[in-house]
């Protein structure tokens, strides 16, 4: 079920503001972001199901040595499959440290926005 325009706009609104207010957490979840290596998962597969299959030889025509060795292409097959991908570039967020406050402002989130009417409600302004 798609998002209508006013839960979209909330979305983005929440989302500057979560790059404006919490940017070290930003930058840690977005930087455990990667892309699979399909190259790599193709070829672990085919180790893995080689190794299956010298596995499975050698216990059928019993040698020990060649069931050992199917072992090892095999696991080694999965650990070259499952290894992590290529890191995604992260895009830099909303908020850029060099910016002017007039310019901060105008960028401000919903809920920051909201802040600052109650702070100024407070003060009696």
């Amino acid at each position: 079920m798609p998002l209508s325009e006013q839960e979209q706009r909330l979305l983005e609104e929440m989302e500057r503001s979560l790059y404006h207010n919490d940017a070290d957490f930003v930058a840690s979840v977005g930087a455990s972001r990667l892309r699979p290596n399909y190259r790599s998962i193709a070829i672990g597969v085919l180790l893995a199901v080689a190794g299956i299959v010298a596995l499975i030889a050698g216990v059928a025509i019993a040698q020990l040595w060649l069931g050992i060795l199917g072992f090892v292409v095999m696991f080694g097959g999965v650990l070259i499959a499952v290894t992590p991908g290529r890191a995604i570039r992260s895009v830099p967020g909303p908020s850029s440290p060099g910016r002017r406050p007039a310019q901060a402002k105008s960028n401000q989130g919903f809920m920051d926005r909201l802040n600052d009417r109650w702070d100024r409600r407070q003060d009696g302004q």
